[in-house]
């Protein structure tokens, strides 16, 4: 297969991780709940679900919240290493694939397409996940440490993805599970494939929905573009 011409429209293809390529979201559940309880408290299902695509220090910040601890910024980082170390433990061993994730990586790869991950995930996670998703998918990947504090929902990481790969946010279709990873991509101006995992994501003018990536190569990520 060859990449698209550049009528085609699509340039790059911009991949969120958590959740959209691997369904380590199940990991990091592990992780928050035995963090809530060794703060001495319980996190709910409710108000697990709100923190799917958050950054570490809003994790932290909400479970101290939850737990009746105060909230310092020396409580906030003593919290999010210990979910740090907890979840480096899970991520040593093999992530689970989502639904036809891997197939769609390896597509737009052999195609010659830019490919960026975009997460929110700090630096040091998501390097024990590329031990299974695989490095050599990617020309860029852009973590939650690395945006200046400006994490998903806000438009930064998509942006500085697309400044990295050289190309406009415009010609990207980024692929995305969660409400902060959808507005995150949408904002910085990008056409937003949403594949929902463990919570709904809202309509939004530049997202179009799927109920998995089984089946999404080349051809279908590039007629999104005109489809909008």
């Amino acid at each position: 297969m060859t990449a698209p011409s550049s009528s085609d429209g699509l340039a790059a293809v911009l991949w969120d991780m958590d959740g959209t390529l691997v369904d380590s979201e199940k990991l990091w559940d592990v992780a928050l709940y035995e963090a809530a309880e060794a703060l001495g408290g319980t996190l709910s299902e409710e108000i697990r679900m709100t923190l799917v695509g958050s950054n570490m220090d809003a994790t932290a910040t909400v479970l101290l919240e939850q737990t009746g601890r105060p909230v310092t910024p020396e409580a906030v980082a003593e919290t999010g290493e210990w979910i740090r170390r907890r979840t480096a433990g899970l991520f040593d061993d093999a992530l689970p694939w989502r639904p036809g994730a891997r197939e769609a990586l390896a597509a737009v790869r052999a195609a010659g397409l830019k490919s960026a991950l975009v997460t929110s995930t700090e630096r040091a996670l998501t390097e024990l996940a590329l031990d299974t998703i695989g490095r050599e998918f990617f020309d860029v990947t852009v973590c939650g440490d690395e945006v200046d504090g400006q994490n998903k929902p806000l438009p930064r990481p998509y942006l500085k993805a697309a400044e990295l790969l050289g190309v406009p946010p415009s010609r990207c279709v980024a692929v995305e599970d969660s409400p902060p990873g959808a507005e995150s991509a949408e904002s910085a101006g990008c056409t937003v494939l949403v594949v929902p995992n463990d919570v709904p994501v809202p309509d939004g003018p530049r997202r179009v929905f799927r109920t998995s990536l089984a089946g999404v190569g080349v051809p279908e990520l590039a007629a999104l573009l005109p489809s909008l």
